[in-house]
């Protein structure tokens, strides 16, 4: 089911195998995991400590940089193996962002974890859940904006929680399909259509295919097959034809149709996400100006 082959992900796979299954109490799928909810919380020294930002904040070049990350991480074969080298320029990024914007060493260290782990909550799964990873970063963003501890600590301000959403949409979730394409196996969606009073054609054999494919064709057979009359087709067997390639059509037409309205909605979706939380933010300043 779970292949590692180059082919994009498709949406109406994915709404398939997801109503089909979603009733039943596993979590996942012939070992795919379904989406599911993250839970945020505190990610202050989660993935980098005091010292491995010293150790980036000293570092004088970006390939420097790059070997203190592949030491941390662990990411060794980085210059070799495309699904490294892609994390390699996540992380510089994010580094780069965060010196960028003169954040302390909590901050960097914070900011570096929250992108870190949208990344592992985008990757879990090849399953579209766009909609559970971006709850997920207004979580983890709340959980570092407000003081009420132990669940939540106010440690960005609110032109910092600005500038980090709009770097994380306009990069990360900008290009939430490719990541999920690069890191995640395809999961393709096979199906046996059989018809009333059409025989079942048989499967062809590995001996078969192997016999066919290295028997060799002499001219003279390629004559005889050219000359050979082609069978007439009975006029149920044309109309059977023509029904499936019809309904083929339509499927077709039908599935476009979805797809560009799931990506029209999706688009739809982020950009009135993103309206709400800078409405939300200008209203949390304005109040903070009246009460100071």
């Amino acid at each position: 089911m779970c292949e590692r082959e180059p082919y994009f992900h498709l949406e109406f796979v994915n709404d398939i195998l997801l109503r089909r299954y979603s009733l039943e109490t596993s979590s996942s799928y012939d070992g795919v995991p379904f989406p599911r909810e993250w839970k945020a919380k505190v990610v202050v020294w989660s993935d980098l400590s005091v010292d491995d930002v010293d150790r980036l904040n000293e570092s004088l070049s970006v390939d420097h940089v790059k070997q203190v990350l592949a030491d941390i991480f662990h990411l060794d074969s980085w210059q070799e193996d495309p699904r490294q080298a892609i994390v390699m320029d996540l992380y510089y990024y994010t580094l780069q962002f965060a010196q960028d914007n003169n954040f302390n060493r909590e901050k960097t260290s914070t900011f570096f974890s929250i992108i870190k782990n949208i990344h592992s909550a985008c990757v879990e799964t090849p399953f579209g859940n766009l909609e559970h990873t971006f709850r997920y970063f207004k979580d983890l963003i709340l959980c570092h904006s407000v003081n009420r501890p132990p669940f939540s600590i106010e440690l960005f301000n609110a032109e910092e929680i600005q500038k980090i959403s709009e770097y994380t949409i306009n990069t990360y979730f900008r290009h939430f399909k490719m990541y999920k394409y690069a890191f995640t196996p395809v999961v393709r969606l096979d199906l046996a259509i059989t018809y009333q009073g059409v025989p079942v054609s048989p499967r062809p054999s590995v001996g078969d295919e192997l016999t066919t494919e290295g028997t060799e064709v002499s001219p003279e057979d390629e004559q005889t097959a050219e000359h050979k009359p082609k069978e007439e087709e009975s006029g149920a067997r044309k109309e059977l034809r023509a029904m499936i390639q019809t309904y083929l059509a339509e499927e077709i037409k039908k599935v476009k149709a979805t797809v560009e309205q799931q990506l029209k909605a999706t688009e739809d979706s982020v950009n009135r996400k993103l309206e709400d939380d800078n409405q939300a933010r200008s209203g949390r300043r304005d109040s903070l100006k009246k009460k100071k």
